[in-house]
């Protein structure tokens, strides 16, 4: 479980690329601390597994289902991506539950900035906007972020940056057109599965 509060930046410094599959090797100074070979970590709000590990960087292995249903198929060397370790039971649960399981892919279609912060329209996957709520939470490339304007007629949700969240995760460097992985609270999808199924 992760708590969608970025630890780190990291920078992609290799890809091996298989035929359904691919091993990523990322840098991230001071960000892997005591986490060990088998330990979860969330690339842009994907869990992965770190397969290895030296002082400042670690492989994963990126199987074929999670290189279809999220942006990491567009990573390349040289990518920078939003990093955060799994919780210890003993952290502050800062941000919101936030599995690792990207439930789709949205859209940068928007990108307005105030003077003490920046707005950003994302379009979201049809199917996903039934679980978001204006004022809760969702996850965007591993981001805890609040929705602050939701559209049903253009399934577009608009979320607003401040500087800290600008400084230390890679949203920043968000353009029109750039893919985000999106995950939608959990919570809402198992009231949705509760409800389906009643006391069957």
């Amino acid at each position: 479980m992760f708590t969608g509060l970025v630890q780190a930046i990291g920078e992609i410094i290799d890809v091996k690329q298989g035929e359904d599959s691919a091993v990523f090797t990322f840098k991230a100074e001071g960000f892997l601390g005591d986490s060990k070979i088998g330990d979860s970590v969330a690339v842009n709000g994907a869990c992965l597994t770190i397969i290895v590990k030296t002082e400042d960087t670690f492989d994963v292995d990126v199987m074929v289902q999670t290189l279809r249903l999220t942006s990491l198929k567009e990573l390349e060397s040289g990518s920078s991506v939003n990093l955060e370790l799994a919780a210890k039971v003993s952290d502050r649960l800062g941000g919101h539950i936030v599995q690792g399981h990207v439930d789709g892919v949205g859209e940068v279609t928007g990108i307005n900035p105030g003077e003490k912060w920046q707005r950003v329209d994302i379009k979201i996957p049809p199917h996903l906007m039934k679980y978001l709520q204006p004022q809760g939470s969702i996850c965007v490339d591993g981001t805890s972020l609040t929705v602050g304007e939701l559209n049903d007629e253009q399934n577009s949700i608009a979320v607003w940056l401040i500087p800290e969240t600008l400084r230390k995760t890679t949203l920043g460097l968000l353009k029109i057109g750039s893919s985000v992985n999106i995950e939608a609270d959990v919570l809402a999808k198992y009231v949705e599965r509760l409800m389906k199924r009643g006391d069957e």
